[in-house]
């Protein structure tokens, strides 16, 4: 690739501009002069007919693919390409909105972005990564999204079996203590308002709550909710069995939902097993944590060393600096996913239990070092941040278990 390089005049940069539906390209040469546009649909079988209009529009130049969007709309694309040995590289859709905006006049459309595209890939080919489309990190990050969205549902339905049970059971919080637990969703589901109580005895109904909690709830408890049920009162409304029937649909939903989290979460341990990492072995980190580093991170070898990935996450300083002077402050871009992971994680590693001692000696006490050189507790954090994740990438990169540091 090195040799095909050294003479640009001989290269057509293609800037594609990846959409769902179909992609737009636009092929320059080195002085940026526009060889040709060509559309086509996002389809396996139209990439061979994209290939021949563009090796004609590059006149015998070698073609250099640029596509921003290579985890997403551009995925098949940019397997194809690979496939049939071409020099694919990922453009990070930052340095294409930058361009854009560096315009005297901004424009948006396909045409235009896909130009940008292949602007950058002439000015930064030397340094922009090749683009690898591993299938297993690809599949955890589209299972960590699966698994993003059923969260997102089970909190909008919490919230609505919220709003239904207060209409019926006025001191509902006071029966479980959490409403979306096992022995709760039964109860919910069996007696969705306190009509539905009408005729069972006390013994019937301690036989169910002890069905669901595996004989954790007594007696004592199916007597202590009857005695709240009594004190809230006549609570029967208009449309009573329509509204039994929300509660009853919204327990059967919320209970799918669970199912399905418990499935997924035994597919990402099946498939973090394959990747070789072990970044459960560090305290903080369970099956969750790790399948969401992997699936921000991808392949550790994308980054040549901590300080690469540092940026990536947005807990490297940047400078800020003009006539000589300046200062680093800290980083507002980067994958902020993960950087809230990291964050979380940093919290956890400074914590101190109520006895006052600190759950991670080691990272406690570079904490408070880095307090009393005189920084302030969000600066502080973020070396934590820093230091937790040069662990993370020289636990990827060598693929080892977690060693906790002397202090």
């Amino acid at each position: 690739m090195g040799k095909i390089l050294q003479n640009k005049r001989n290269c057509a940069f293609c800037g594609i501009d990846m959409h769902k539906e179909q992609h737009t390209a636009v092929l320059i040469d080195c002085w940026m002069k526009k060889l040709g546009e060509i559309t086509f649909e996002n389809r396996p079988q139209k990439f061979d007919g994209f290939i021949r209009e563009a090796k004609k529009l590059s006149e015998d130049k070698t073609l250099i693919f640029g596509l921003e969007d290579t985890r997403g709309f551009g995925r098949n694309l940019a397997t194809y390409l690979k496939a049939h040995k071409y020099i694919v590289k990922d453009i990070y859709p930052a340095l294409g909105n930058a361009m854009r905006l560096s315009s005297p006049t901004v424009e948006k459309n396909d045409a235009y972005d896909a130009f940008c595209v292949a602007r950058i890939l002439r000015d930064m080919v030397d340094k922009l990564p090749d683009t690898k489309n591993e299938d297993i990190f690809f599949t955890i990050r589209q299972i960590v999204k699966r698994r993003d969205s059923i969260k997102k549902r089970g909190i909008i339905l919490q919230s609505q079996l919220h709003d239904a049970l207060m209409y019926n059971y006025p001191s509902y919080r006071k029966f479980f203590c959490d409403i979306d637990s096992k022995t709760a969703l039964c109860f919910w589901e069996n007696y969705p308002s306190p009509g539905c109580l009408s005729g069972i005895k006390l013994e019937d109904l301690a036989e169910t709550l002890r069905k669901a909690s595996n004989n954790a709830c007594s007696t004592k408890k199916a007597q202590a909710i009857l005695s709240l049920i009594a004190e809230d009162g006549e609570v029967k409304k208009a449309y009573q069995q329509e509204r039994d029937f929300i509660i009853q649909g919204i327990v059967k939903e919320i209970r799918y939902l669970k199912q399905e989290l418990t499935a997924i979460d035994t597919e990402l341990r099946r498939l973090i097993q394959e990747t070789g990492y072990k970044l459960q072995t560090m305290p903080g980190i369970d099956v969750i944590t790790e399948a969401q580093i992997i699936s921000d991170i991808g392949d550790i070898n994308r980054f040549p060393n901590a300080d690469k990935l540092a940026r990536f996450a947005g807990v490297a300083p940047v400078l800020f600096s003009s006539a000589g002077k300046g200062r680093e402050q800290r980083s507002r871009q980067g994958n902020r996913n993960l950087n809230g992971v990291l964050y979380f994680l940093a919290i956890q590693m400074i914590q101190v239990s109520r006895g006052g001692k600190a759950r991670h000696p080691v990272f406690h006490e570079y904490y408070k070092r880095k307090l009393a050189e005189g920084k302030r507790k969000p600066q502080a954090l973020v070396c934590i941040q820093r230091r937790v994740l040069n662990i993370i990438y020289a636990m990827m990169k060598n693929k080892t278990e977690y060693q906790a540091p002397n202090l």
